[in-house]
């Protein structure tokens, strides 16, 4: 075993004390977020929470769960989340297994083509115009439909598929009779739970926080996702704020808007944290390999 110099224990302590200033900060503001959230919204503003919460209150919890319109847009959340996540997995394997494979003709152009579009674009204003031409404004798909793929995801796990499964194993698949379709099937999606795993959590973390194009496309409400509710919030907070306190109604609704502020927050975050457990001992092996270059 070696032993390390003086300088080496050094570097990795000041690596160590570096990671732990990090996550410090990285952290803090969730913690701060969370704490906020059962604190008393008159301790919060007066800036007297900072680790541990002050005058516990669930207030913000109960005017969430009181309020219709944050319940619609949780659930139109986890119905965008769910769908396009489902589409774009399909349509991201439809593509990154094809490329992946040394027999499909042109492949290096198709994958060029693909990367054009990565730094080219129609715009805002013509793409606004083509969701409106094609009728999906002020619905589900205008949300969906248009970022049904991503060029990157795809390029990641093209190259999961070409270094991550041997190549002699399609062929033997393919010596037994199997078609294409079979093969992804039953030899390259059970070996593909790494990429597949890291795909979820890429995509339904950008549907999860999606907001502009809910902002640009949908114009009812009862279609909101959770974002745009989270945004009038947050802005109304700021408006009340910039306003000042008149009479005790209107402290009171201050107040209330604080308090549901970051309790909105930790509800519209949740799901992701919930998921990110599950799918983390596939999430590194995914990364790494999908980001050697094929």
């Amino acid at each position: 075993m070696n032993r390390q110099s003086t300088g080496e224990k050094l570097f990795d302590w000041g690596v160590h004390a570096a990671l732990a200033l990090i996550c410090v900060i990285v952290l803090y503001p969730l913690v701060f977020v969370l704490v906020a959230s059962f604190s008393s919204p008159e301790a919060v503003m007066r800036g007297e929470v900072w680790l541990w919460p002050k005058d516990i209150t669930f207030v913000g919890y109960q005017k969430i769960f009181q309020n219709n319109e944050i319940l619609t847009g949780y659930a139109n959340t986890i119905i965008y989340t769910v769908i396009g996540t489902s589409i774009n997995l399909v349509m991201s394997v439809a593509a990154a297994y094809p490329l992946s494979r040394k027999d499909l003709y042109g492949r290096n152009l198709i994958s060029a083509m693909m990367v054009f579009t990565m730094f080219f674009s129609g715009g805002m204003v013509p793409t606004y115009l083509l969701i409106k031409n094609l009728g999906m404004l002020n619905s589900m798909w205008a949300l969906i439909i248009p970022g049904a793929v991503s060029v990157y995801n795809i390029l990641i796990m093209r190259t999961f598929f070409q270094n991550g499964i041997p190549s002699e194993m399609q062929e033997a698949a393919s010596i037994d009779g199997c078609s294409n379709l079979s093969t992804l099937i039953r030899i390259v999606l059970p070996l593909s739970m790494p990429i597949i795993a890291v795909m979820i959590l890429f995509y339904s973390v950008g549907h999860w926080n999606a907001y502009f194009s809910a902002l640009m496309y949908l114009s009812d409400r009862d279609k909101y996702p959770l974002q745009l509710f989270l945004r009038e919030i947050l802005i109304q907070g700021q408006m009340q704020e910039m306003l000042g306190i008149g009479d005790d109604s209107h402290a009171k609704s201050v107040m209330e808007g604080e308090a549901i502020k970051y309790a909105v927050v930790i509800v519209a975050n949740l799901p992701v944290l919930i998921l990110y457990p599950f799918l983390q001992k596939y999430f590194v092996k995914g990364v790494m390999i999908g980001a050697i270059k094929g």
